[in-house]
């Protein structure tokens, strides 16, 4: 968790910051925040099913060093960075760590976690992604209009570089006794549809990241801070407080729960263009973020082998790649063609869809599949 929390704090200080520096010092349009918010996702959904089956071949200690050190570098990169060109290049890097540390981290928290208590262990663990992505633009819009761009890319490397420290102590969490012979299936089934409609959400997501930042200064408001800060203090409570909502109630339900949230704060965002507007648009998508991870991750998870669990958050997590760099791009064309509440609306549809399927199609999800003994010494016995 601390790894994680190291990571996406560098991430949080410059998420609302990147999309300015975009259209500020680099001189682009909103088509050129879309691409650069966005390009990430290209290394990163190429990579993370491969990601996820080394970790299930080797441990997953190994993979999240090297993402850690992968992801200071990048952020240090952007000292240097001058044109789009460089902004591309430098996401395209991140979207290599994001593939390596993020799958292994989340791997080996499922691997830590009893059967019964998956969604819960997921919700925690999300804790450090949230509480990271809560502060980080608090501090990025703060270093910002202090010291200028150059200071958040410089307090993004120091918290990646926390990550990389604390790296070096993380052994091995498989839960299977026998590492199998023939690896898992690059692309696995058990995290297709879970995947494909927990994509439909971020596109929210890809909207809310990439062009909230700037529809905040549209409206009126000095900086986007408060807004993400909200946003993830909504979704640190869901996934603290009510952390065994999707044990409890049942994973099926509460990811349609969390698809019907998630359209409508967009279309709140894109239909009441008002500062009240975005906050209240922002906490109603923040009720959907909140829980289809824990949730969906849940049913992928449980209709996997133990020794496959690694390809299986590969493939899943390669679905966010795909819609949040997707997203991001598609409706970079939408805000410059139409307006930031076009893209709002469009990723409103997108979500609409996924819920419409949690109706109508939703995943099936079979008993869970109860792991052996440990081989890694972090397991308590008996987990």
């Amino acid at each position: 968790m601390v790894v994680n929390f190291g990571y996406f704090l560098s991430i949080g200080v410059m998420n609302p910051v990147l999309p300015r520096f975009i259209e500020g010092p680099v001189g682009s349009s909103d088509i050129g925040v879309g691409i650069g918010i966005g390009s990430f996702t290209v290394t990163a959904l190429l990579l993370r099913p491969w990601s996820g089956r080394f970790g299930d071949r080797i441990g997953r200690r190994a993979p999240i060093i090297v993402g850690a050190l992968v992801h200071t570098a990048a952020c240090a990169g952007f000292l240097l960075a001058t044109t789009l060109t460089h902004v591309i290049l430098l996401r395209l890097v991140t979207g290599i760590s994001e593939a390596l540390l993020f799958v292994s981290v989340a791997t080996a928290i499922q691997d830590l976690a009893p059967d019964d208590r998956r969604g819960e262990a997921a919700s925690f663990f999300s804790l450090s992604l949230f509480l990271a992505l809560a502060i980080g633009p608090v501090i990025g819009e703060e270093l910002l209009r202090q010291s200028g761009f150059d200071a958040v890319w410089l307090f993004g490397a120091g918290a990646a570089g926390l990550g990389l420290l604390i790296s070096f102590s993380i052994p091995d969490t498989r839960t299977h006794t026998d590492v199998p012979d023939k690896p898992p299936p690059l692309i696995h089934g058990a995290a297709i549809r879970p995947g494909l409609i927990l994509g439909s959400a971020i596109w929210g997501l890809a909207a809310f990241n990439a062009f909230v930042p700037l529809y905040a200064l549209e409206l009126g408001l000095d900086g986007a801070r408060l807004v993400f800060l909200v946003n993830a203090v909504v979704i640190m409570l869901f996934r603290s407080v009510g952390a065994r909502i999707p044990d409890r109630f049942g994973a099926i339900p509460v990811a349609r729960f969390s698809l019907f949230c998630t359209p409508v704060g967009l279309g709140v965002m894109g239909l009441w263009s008002d500062i009240p507007g975005l906050f209240v648009g922002a906490v109603i998508l923040a009720c959907g973020q909140a829980l289809a991870f824990p949730a969906l991750m849940t049913v992928a998870v449980n209709n996997a082998l133990p020794t496959e669990r690694g390809a299986v958050m590969g493939t899943f997590t390669a679905f966010f790649d795909l819609s949040f760099g997707g997203g991001a791009i598609a409706l970079g064309f939408v805000a410059h063609a139409w307006n930031y509440n076009g893209a709002f609306l469009v990723a409103m549809g997108v979500a609409a869809m996924g819920f419409a399927t949690m109706v109508f199609a939703p995943p099936r999800i079979k008993t869970p599949i109860r792991p052996t003994e440990p081989i890694g010494e972090v397991a308590p016995p008996g987990n």
